[in-house]
């Protein structure tokens, strides 16, 4: 009997906000699975799926990969920034050739920017209560 190497899936990790997206590319027909849905199915907002899948679209490797993806926590405008930044990072342990192109169009950065913590004495991060003189 004749063993069969299974073929090694790539990993990529990609965070945005407080959403963490883990990515697994795997060579085949491009079908792409989040949290055990179709793309379509879980990002149902169009600009959302456009910039989730970003940088297949940009190195033309749309159908050459299956890709599997968990992703968790935050909204899903962070999610789809956290797939984006998972699916560029897997892209590259792949194909190291992706990097000038990915990374002229900022798709190996990750955004850093996080929501501002509510402070003590007001009603949000930089709201004030209303002053009343009287």
């Amino acid at each position: 009997m004749a063993k069969t190497t299974p073929i090694a899936a790539i990993l990529g990790t990609g965070r945005r906000k407080t959403s963490v997206a883990r990515v697994k590319l795997v060579p085949g027909s491009g079908i792409i699975i989040v949290n055990d849905k179709k793309i379509k199915d879980y990002l149902t907002v169009p600009t959302q799926l456009d910039h989730a899948l970003e940088p297949l679209h940009a190195t033309d490797t749309v159908k050459k990969y299956d890709i599997s993806i968990v992703a968790e926590g935050g909204g899903m405008n962070g999610q789809a920034g956290a797939i984006r930044l998972g699916i560029a990072r897997a892209l590259l342990s792949a194909m190291a050739e992706t990097k000038t192109v990915l990374r002229a169009k900022g798709m190996l950065t990750r955004d850093s920017r996080m929501r501002e913590r509510k402070k003590y004495g007001q009603p949000g991060a930089r709201k004030r209560f209303q002053f009343s003189k009287r």
